[in-house]
């Protein structure tokens, strides 16, 4: 099954804002917040000052600043990692990123660049879905529904391709009566393949468009359960700006 004829694609897409509002625009700002464990993990240090993300919503493109000093901000593409200066003089890059993350363990320490790598890909997805489903190449399937505490979410299994950068080739996703996304599972590759719940809430809304405020991504157990007290990471989203 692809997106094509996914009823519940369908119905998320709608629920989200719709697929005509998200074409609409080119590129969105927000304020980010982060923390958690894999940081420190990967001998990092996260302060919990707020950061603005800038993510292009047609090709994958993203920049964070401040990244490491306050004149300093990334620009990320799957292909090329860079730090750079506010006026664009390139401190620092890596090309096929990627690879870097060969052989890495869940505790191999990153550098600044593997950090840049890794915020540029994660927050990229994070701020397009779920409109990337629809993207060429991805296949989107319903698979059977979770059941969570008391409710049953609906689930749809993302096949990526290799030309989007993401945590892993195969992700679920979990959807609400209402059909805003309430979870997603994936494995994060760059990093030992560690599994990961990441549970989102307190949605926002700008130009019609809805996107989770708060992500909480928690080691997945092997019943596939989120283990409360290991947080990997922590990303506070407010003051969406989509032009």
């Amino acid at each position: 099954m692809n997106e094509q004829n996914c009823d519940l694609l369908d119905q998320v897409l709608i629920a989200h804002g719709g697929l005509e509002r998200w074409n609409r625009f080119n590129i969105v700002h927000a304020s980010i917040v982060t923390g958690g464990s894999l940081w420190g993990m990967k001998g990092l240090t996260q302060d919990s000052a707020p950061r603005e993300m800038t993510v292009w919503l047609h090709e994958q493109r993203a920049s964070v600043m401040p990244f490491g000093a306050p004149d300093k901000r990334t620009a990320y593409t799957p292909g090329r990692i860079t730090i750079e200066t506010t006026s664009g003089q390139v401190v620092a890059e890596r090309s096929s990123p990627r690879e870097s993350f060969l052989d890495h363990g869940e505790t191999t320490p990153w550098d600044p660049l593997h950090r840049a790598y890794f915020n540029g890909y994660a927050l990229w997805s994070y701020l397009t879905m779920p409109f990337l489903f629809t993207l060429p190449g991805v296949k989107v399937e319903e698979v059977a529904p979770w059941e969570e505490g008391d409710q049953s979410w609906r689930r749809l299994r993302v096949h990526f391709p290799e030309s989007v950068a993401t945590h892993c080739p195969v992700q679920d996703f979990f959807f609400g009566e209402d059909f805003l996304l309430r979870r997603h599972d994936y494995r994060v590759d760059v990093s030992g393949g560690i599994p990961a719940a990441q549970y989102v809430h307190d949605y926002i809304e700008a130009e019609g468009l809805r996107m989770p405020g708060k992500r909480r991504a928690y080691r997945r157990d092997e019943k596939d359960r989120a283990i409360e007290g290991q947080l990997l990471v922590s990303i506070d989203i407010s003051d969406l700006r989509y032009a």
